[in-house]
């Protein structure tokens, strides 16, 4: 666990730093969820080399007309898996977090998948690693009949 490596949308601080533990693959968690809720990376830059500084800082916000919508437990959780390794959830703290319970309780329905800033993730949709992992989630989350726009977008 020492070599640096990553996708400079996801990778943690630590593992720029090259001495971090799993620990770090919540950050990255963390960092797929703010893109499926907003469309867009929490970290950016015109390069990669902006995209990792901006990752060294560890600064983001909830700026924008695209987070209007996103619930404050949904926010919390982000926050609490974009910050320092000490204070980071764990795997199971995120499964139990309030955010998570509330969404496994209901169905998913089309007002979960229309609240996805689809608009911006076509914007984001260049990137081949963002549609793997958005994929991903979707395609564990939802039933195949609700994802079929997302599908054919990405």
């Amino acid at each position: 666990m020492k070599t640096r490596a990553g996708t400079p949308y996801y990778i943690s601080p630590e593992v720029l730093m090259g001495n971090y533990d799993v620990s770090c693959d919540m950050w990255s968690a963390g960092c797929m969820l703010y893109i499926l809720l907003c469309g867009y990376p929490p970290f950016y830059g015109d390069d990669n080399k902006e995209i990792l500084e901006m990752v060294q800082k560890g600064e983001f916000d909830f700026d924008g007309e695209e987070w209007d919508d996103v619930s404050s437990e949904a926010k919390d959780l982000i926050k609490k898996l974009i910050c320092k390794p000490e204070r980071r959830l764990t795997a199971q703290e995120a499964l139990n977090h309030k955010w998570v319970k509330n969404l496994t309780k209901k169905k998913t329905d089309d007002k979960l998948l229309r609240k996805l800033n689809i608009g911006n993730m076509k914007g984001f949709q260049k990137s081949q690693k963002i549609k793997q992992v958005a994929l991903m989630a979707i395609a564990v989350q939802s039933d195949p009949n609700d994802i079929k726009e997302l599908k054919e977008i990405f």
